[in-house]
């Protein structure tokens, strides 16, 4: 951790809130899909029926789940290496995983049309992207 009067202290603290951030929303999102992948598939084959997606359901489940539970990891050791040495490169992976895999929810909420669900990931996708700049500045 920098000094806290210090130039770099100033950026050093929003690389480690988003770093957290996308820690928390991504691994409680990948272990959600973990623990209840049951009910998660159910409620995302009702989701899509109606898509072009409909018949790719289960793998796209799987993918997202791996995604998200890679981005959660790698935005949590990024925080962690933020923490202790002040390394911001995990905290840079995960939150490039963190924006790849928002985008690939988007568009999975757009082709089912459920544009509101849609419209919902833009503000989480506006902070993997402040990540993503915050941290490659160090």
């Amino acid at each position: 951790m920098p000094p806290f009067d210090s130039a770099r202290f100033t950026l050093w603290l929003p690389q480690l809130l988003c770093a957290a951030f996308l820690a928390i929303l991504f691994l409680q999102s990948g272990l959600d899909k973990v623990v209840d992948w049951k009910g998660n598939l159910g409620w995302l084959t009702g989701h899509f029926s109606k898509s072009p997606l409909k018949g790719v359901v289960t793998p796209m489940l799987a993918v997202i789940t791996l995604m998200e539970l890679a981005a959660g990891a790698l935005s949590g050791a990024g925080a962690v290496a933020l923490l202790v040495n002040g390394n911001p490169f995990f905290a840079y992976l995960g939150a490039v995983l963190s924006a790849v895999s928002l985008l690939a929810l988007f568009f999975g909420q757009r082709m089912a049309k459920e544009y509101a669900g849609a419209a919902v990931l833009v503000p989480y996708f506006i902070v993997a992207l402040a990540g993503v700049y915050l941290l490659r500045l160090a």
